[in-house]
């Protein structure tokens, strides 16, 4: 019990912490402004680990290699850690390329998680207060992966069915993910 308790607070803390580099590297892709009172937050939250990176990493266009860097190595550790956690030993030498791996496939899943909250938080403030200050940033973030739904999906007089496909689409991939994800690391 004591190590489920451990595992499911280490997945808050890596998850949290892998889905604000990840919201961080898509800022830069959409071209947030720079002085948005959320991106503020996140590049502050995240500085102490993209900064060092940025210095061997810079930025090339819209992709922030040193957060994508530093999700990927957080994700590492979280993997590391829970196999810890579950195990009680370290991870064995030969299964550390499988470990690379399942870490760009956490990543992966972290992104979906991403994608699937913002959406959802849109949708729920579209319904409650679609004027909030917070939908011009969920817009803005989630347009890239709604628009080309939108052109495919029939339009149903007023109501928008691209959020709920958007939805179905990154929880199947998150599943797939998952299960590819423990077949690789068992974790």
């Amino acid at each position: 019990m004591f190590g489920d308790i451990i595992r499911f607070l280490l997945e808050i803390a890596f998850t949290l912490l892998g889905a604000a580099l990840l919201a961080r590297a898509w800022f830069i892709a959409v071209r947030m402004h720079p002085f948005h009172p959320v991106v503020q937050s996140i590049n502050q939250a995240t500085n102490w680990l993209v900064m060092p990176l940025r210095k061997i990493l810079p930025n090339t266009g819209r992709i922030d290699w040193a957060c994508l860097l530093a999700a990927w190595l957080v994700a590492l550790v979280y993997l590391v850690l829970s196999w810890l956690v579950s195990t009680g030993s370290m991870v064995p030498v030969q299964l550390l390329p499988a470990a690379l791996g399942a870490a760009l496939l956490t990543v992966a899943r972290w992104s979906l998680n991403l994608v699937l909250w913002l959406t959802l938080l849109q949708v729920v403030l579209s319904w409650v207060n679609p004027a909030a200050p917070m939908m011009g940033l969920l817009r803005t973030l989630t347009a890239p992966l709604l628009d080309p739904l939108r052109r495919i999906l029939p339009n149903m007089g007023g109501i928008d069915l691209s959020p709920l496909a958007l939805l179905i689409i990154a929880q199947v991939l998150m599943m797939v993910l998952a299960r590819v994800s423990y077949g690789i690391f068992g974790v």
